[in-house]
């Protein structure tokens, strides 16, 4: 098992690793929009909060020596499914062809007041 504990500015907030790679699988932990220069928390529309994400999550991958085009699942946390249809134009506009298994689930609340949290699982 290989842990990765930052990919340039984003590291854990807490006692657990930014990705595991166990295998054939990484296991991305669940990401913020979070500035990779210096760590920030960057807060905007929930369109702002899912491409930064997303690209987060593709240079945790890359660090790991995968990509998002390697995803296999992903889990989305909102704060307001009224958001679905927006967050699926990103998903769409960023994956391109790309299809995976996704899960989208509204909490009541998200950490630090973010609009959008994902964890995903990629293999290589």
């Amino acid at each position: 098992m290989k842990v990765i504990k930052q990919v340039e500015g984003l590291k854990p907030n807490g006692h657990y690793a930014l990705a595991i790679v166990d295998g054939e699988c990484i296991y991305v932990s669940g990401q913020f929009s979070v500035s990779l220069e210096n760590g920030e928390k960057v807060f905007g529309t929930v369109e702002d909060e899912a491409k930064r994400v997303l690209s987060n999550i593709d240079k945790i991958l890359k660090a790991a020596g995968s990509s998002a085009a390697k995803i296999l699942k992903s889990t989305v946390y909102v704060d307001d499914l009224k958001n679905w249809d927006k967050i699926n134009d990103i998903y769409s506009s960023f994956f391109k062809n790309h299809i995976h298994a996704r899960t989208i689930i509204c909490v009541k609340e998200l950490h630090y007041g973010f609009k959008l949290e994902m964890d995903v699982i990629a293999g290589f």
